[in-house]
């Protein structure tokens, strides 16, 4: 049995995004970075909603390749680019040339929880959730989160998205501090 993942950055005081939709608010740093292509390769599919995949598709596709990003960076655009990715949303259409079109498979809402939870029951690696504030807020309530990995960024935003939309009970399996961060993770089980 897989694993479903959502791993995310908040802020101290619990935001998805700062106001008007930041998410450049929270502080993505290299630590960030370190542990979001840690979790990728552990994963075979990414699970995203519509606005996360449309942002991802228009920076991820190239950094590989873009010397003025680091070699952190670079890994994560090489495994993005090469991951299964299934999308939830009911208004996406895929460009038949755009990136990614060969790795992505685009599923209706209503039909969302019954095929993640065949993709949990099958065998492989995790399935990784980022961003997708929407989708993993339903997920969670519909009890197909495993885990919840939350690096909790150091800054007070005092306003924007918060993180959960449900009240939840979670429990602490781990925490984890990163040399030279400021940020650190703690991951939840549901």
């Amino acid at each position: 049995m897989r694993k479903l993942i959502v791993t995310n950055i908040v802020s101290l005081d619990g935001y998805f995004e700062g106001p008007g939709g930041n998410v450049m608010a929270l502080p993505m740093d290299g630590a960030f970075d370190t542990y979001n292509a840690e979790r990728l390769r552990a994963a075979d599919t990414l699970l995203l909603g519509r606005r996360t995949f449309e942002m991802f598709q228009g920076f991820w596709p190239t950094v590989a390749e873009n010397p003025a990003f680091g070699p952190v960076q670079q890994e994560i655009s090489r495994l993005d680019n090469a991951i299964d990715k299934l999308v939830v949303s009911d208004s996406l259409t895929l460009d038949p040339t755009g990136a990614w079109t060969d790795t992505t498979e685009v599923i209706a809402r209503a039909k969302a929880h019954a095929r993640i939870a065949d993709l949990k029951r099958g065998d492989g690696g995790d399935i990784l959730v980022f961003g997708s504030h929407t989708l993993w807020n339903d997920l969670l309530s519909a009890g197909l989160v495993d885990e919840l990995h939350l690096i909790i960024g150091a800054a007070a935003l005092g306003d924007g998205t918060p993180a959960f939309t449900t009240a939840n009970s979670l429990r602490l399996i781990g925490t984890r501090v990163f040399e030279g961060s400021d940020n650190h993770l703690a991951q939840y089980a549901k």
